[in-house]
């Protein structure tokens, strides 16, 4: 992919490390200067380090780009907000912005919910996905340009990956907030839509493995690069044309979800008959 991001802005959150990281580094690659947020959690939403996110923007800037760091909590509206008006700050423009920041544990069951927990995930996937698309939208609107791309799963809503209650739960919302963020930045230039990864980080090394018993998803090429190659040329000018669609990237496989209302399956047929009873 050539499309160049020379004299763009770009905002990742969750950058420091797996998808975010690949991202970063790849939007930097391309020519972008890069806010890299990350709060340095531990898998799990615990815990903080700096290093993360220093060390993604030292790679960055030694290979001779612009980066910097932030450190901040996006996991709210105004977290997310934050990020794009520190990116501003830094940058004097947003162009691109990422929301890549998450974990995956925690919410309960549905007989037991946890509150506490459920309100975390969907802070962190949801919320701060809109405060960072709240924020940058009137910049993209004035500049006539803007990029972003949401970080979703095939958890949300497809059955053949049904696993955490409130991950699922809270990614299907932000598909949700995709296309409605798509319909409304469509006339001003401003382009959204999300990528489904399957790249092996550390946040599901071992749900892969656990899912491969002979230890063969260690040697799958799930390398994060591929989804990141796919969200740059996402966030460049050549895909302006691109809104409102969800991708899925895993390896060198990329294919497209989409959802359909149709009268033509079995469940139709059968609620047909026992609502109308026997046609002709």
């Amino acid at each position: 992919m050539t499309e160049r991001l020379d004299g763009r802005v770009a905002v990742v959150t969750g950058a420091g490390r797996g998808l975010g990281r690949a991202h970063a580094l790849t939007l930097a690659a391309r020519g972008a200067a890069i806010l890299a947020n990350d709060l340095g959690v531990d898998i799990d939403g615990h815990g903080a380090s700096r290093a993360p996110a220093d060390d993604v923007v030292t790679e960055i800037t030694r290979a001779g780009g612009r980066a910097v760091a932030d450190h901040s909590d996006v996991a709210s509206l105004a977290g997310g907000r934050g990020v794009v008006v520190a990116a501003r700050a830094a940058f004097g423009r947003v162009d691109i912005v990422v929301n890549n920041a998450g974990f995956a544990a925690g919410g309960g069951t549905v007989e037991a919910p946890m509150v506490t927990e459920l309100e975390a995930l969907f802070a962190v996937h949801l919320q701060a996905a809109l405060g960072t698309m709240s924020a940058a939208f009137p910049i993209m609107r004035e500049q006539g340009y803007g990029r972003i791309v949401n970080t979703v799963s095939e958890v949300a809503l497809d059955d053949r990956f049904a696993g955490s209650l409130a991950y699922g739960a809270a990614k299907a919302a932000l598909w949700s907030a995709t296309l409605t963020a798509a319909a409304e930045g469509r006339a001003h230039g401003i382009t959204v839509n999300a990528i489904s990864p399957g790249a092996r980080t550390r946040l599901n090394a071992e749900l892969l493995d656990a899912g491969f018993r002979d230890g063969s998803s260690s040697r799958l090429d799930l390398a994060p690069e591929y989804v990141a190659a796919v969200v740059a040329y996402l966030a460049s000018p050549a895909a302006g044309d691109i809104t409102g669609r969800v991708v899925h990237v895993a390896g060198g496989e990329i294919r497209e979800y989409r959802t359909e209302r149709t009268a033509r399956s079995e469940l139709v047929d059968r609620l047909v008959l026992a609502v109308e009873g026997p046609r002709g």
